[in-house]
């Protein structure tokens, strides 16, 4: 392999996956031959590999918020003989820094934070106030020390042709009408979810205006995808498709509609115009890293709170957000 190689201990969450290859892209920008690998949890890694920035995705074998102490020696071990040059580790964790320093690679990038001083080598001062949003924390540890952030490339996924035209046929899909997708779904919790009653309002009104919806999301989304096709207006995808299919099916869609979730980005790096909706977190913070995006958001005073359940309890935030107005920006 050569020292001409990069480890990058990835995030823990799908938006932050997506929002990482931008450092990904920066990172071949500047050393075209370098060569990059991804350490992350097993369910990204059918997004790393839509990532051409990307050689190998390496399952980090560990849950979220587990140590798995003799899981990272094991994969370090493994690492050992590859030779990487350099180790960045994107997430701020002890944890997080163990398999870069058991495998001894020899310069460990990442920002100071939970007493990892011994782990992490090349320490970079994390300012809040200069890294507000979680892309420019991720593409600042691609610069040299001291260098100024300037231009971010934007997230860009691979889509499978082929897989698209199967994943037609297998779920009966056509593609005559123009398609939005909705993503009802917010792993984070309820205070960044758009009311499900919305989701459904839209989906008829713009089944009337000619439109076809696909829901799309997990296991865990099922339920709402029945909620907001139960009239017949729209197609329940959840549950049914990989990640790697949605990122197919979305890029087979003209417009998302998507609360402030993983899929959001999904959607953005697919290209396809974006409708996002905000309300406990912010879209200056975690924006759709597209110029092809609208954004629904009433930055009230209490909003941005960050909470996962509204600490007021009546989630002004999202509730005075009216499909109608969605409605408008799509049509």
């Amino acid at each position: 392999m050569g020292s001409n190689s990069t480890l990058i201990v990835g995030p823990s969450w799908v938006g932050d996956m997506v929002m990482a290859q931008s450092l990904f892209k920066l990172l071949k920008i500047r050393e075209p031959d370098r060569t990059l690998d991804v350490l992350a949890p097993a369910w990204s890694l059918p997004i790393v590999a839509r990532m051409p920035e990307i050689r190998y995705g390496i399952d980090s074998e560990t849950g979220h918020g587990e140590i798995g102490l003799a899981k990272r020696r094991r994969i370090a071990k493994r690492l050992r003989d590859a030779d990487y040059e350099r180790a960045i580790i994107l997430p701020r964790s002890f944890k997080s820094a163990l398999v870069p320093w058991f495998a001894g690679i020899p310069v460990r990038t990442g920002y100071r934070g939970e007493s990892r001083y011994l782990l992490v080598n090349d320490v970079r001062a994390f300012d809040q106030n200069v890294l507000n949003q979680t892309v420019k924390r991720f593409a600042a540890l691609g610069l040299r020390t001291h260098e100024s952030l300037a231009d971010i490339p934007q997230p860009s996924l691979q889509v499978s042709e082929e897989r698209q035209q199967q994943l037609l046929t297998d779920l009966s899909l056509n593609i005559e009408r123009p398609i939005v997708a909705m993503m009802p779904g917010a792993e984070y919790g309820p205070a960044k979810c758009w009311p499900l009653e919305y989701f459904a309002e839209l989906a008829s009104m713009l089944d009337r205006s000619g439109h076809a919806v696909w829901v799309m999301g997990s296991d865990n989304d099922v339920q709402a995808g029945d909620e907001i096709t139960n009239h017949g207006h729209g197609r329940n995808l959840c549950g049914k498709t990989s990640l790697a299919d949605v990122i197919d099916l979305l890029a087979l869609c003209k417009q998302a509609v998507s609360n402030d979730s993983g899929l959001m980005h999904m959607a953005a790096a697919v290209g396809i115009h974006v409708h996002a909706i905000y309300g406990s977190s912010s879209p200056f913070f975690t924006p759709p890293l597209t110029d092809d995006h609208d954004i629904h958001y009433l930055n009230l005073d209490c909003s941005p709170c960050f909470e996962r359940e509204c600490p007021l309890q009546h989630l002004r935030c999202l509730k005075e957000i009216s499909p109608a107005s969605v409605l408008a920006n799509i049509r």
